[in-house]
């Protein structure tokens, strides 16, 4: 069951991580192009930061300093009265009440505050990417549209909300598309972050000859979990391919482009 229950656990990030990975993504592609200058530094700098440092070292950092600053927050403001240093050597060292989850706390608990790390963790990184996928889509949005709108008297945020926004989801898509499919190929890296994906359940039941994972002991089938989660990934890619094709032809009914155009001549 825990096989299972890990399939859950995928499916349920990459329901969870798409749609606040592409926030991300949208914060930082809109401030990557304000014109309020330190706005658009810290776009400029998380999109170069997090695009610039390999996924797995991001993963290994990130998580324990990530849980380090929550710790740190809560020991300074339920224990005012503490004198010993925090940091003791390599140790990170918190009274009892600020510890994250608290040590009395039900596993179920330790399990959700680690999975709500995975995905925080998942949405930083891939919501980089995606603000550099929306950040090309919203320049390759005609300028001209932009400008015809200003003259009609719509106001900055206006032009940025009905008229650039609405474009350029017909650019970002196919970037967007690819940046799915690595987002489902990146899952197993959730057993970095202390969460128990199927990639980790296939090596262990496969490989265990333990009578506590199963009743009839076996030799080594590893290869056939793996081959299932072969086939597992390849459909799932597949019927996202079919979906974001969909998509796409939705968005670029009607639309002045060359997906649109191929339309129109396909309906004469």
């Amino acid at each position: 069951m825990s096989m299972y229950y890990a399939v859950g656990t995928v499916l349920l990030l990459l329901a969870i991580t798409a749609p606040v990975a592409l926030a991300f993504g949208f914060g930082g592609a809109s401030a990557a192009r304000s014109h309020f200058a330190p706005l658009r530094w810290i776009g400029n700098t998380y999109i170069a930061i997090v695009r610039g440092i390999p996924d797995i070292a991001f993963f290994l950092f990130f998580v324990i300093a990530l849980d380090q600053a929550f710790e740190f927050i809560r020991h300074k403001i339920k224990c005012p009265d503490w004198n010993e240093p925090i940091r003791q050597g390599n140790d990170f060292v918190v009274c009892t009440a600020a510890k994250l989850p608290l040590s009395n706390a039900p596993q179920w608990v330790h399990e959700t505050y680690g999975f709500a790390l995975a995905v925080l963790t998942f949405a930083i990184v891939f919501g980089a990417f995606a603000a550099n996928v929306l950040f090309g889509a919203m320049r390759a949005v005609p300028h001209g549209q932009l400008e015809t709108a200003e003259a009609y008297g719509m106001s900055r945020r206006q032009t940025f909300w009905r008229i650039l926004v609405p474009q350029m989801w017909v650019y970002a898509l196919p970037g967007l598309s690819n940046l799915w499919m690595v987002l489902i190929k990146a899952t197993p890296l959730l057993f970095l972050l202390g969460v128990e994906d199927i990639v980790y359940w296939a090596r262990e039941l496969g490989g265990s000859k333990r009578p506590q994972f199963t009743d009839y002991p076996h030799a080594d089938w590893r290869m056939w979990y793996f081959l299932a989660l072969l086939v597992f990934y390849l459909a799932f890619t597949k019927v996202s391919e079919v979906v974001l094709d969909r998509i796409m032809a939705r968005l670029t009914r009607g639309q002045a482009t060359a997906a649109g155009e191929a339309q129109r001549k396909a309906a004469t």
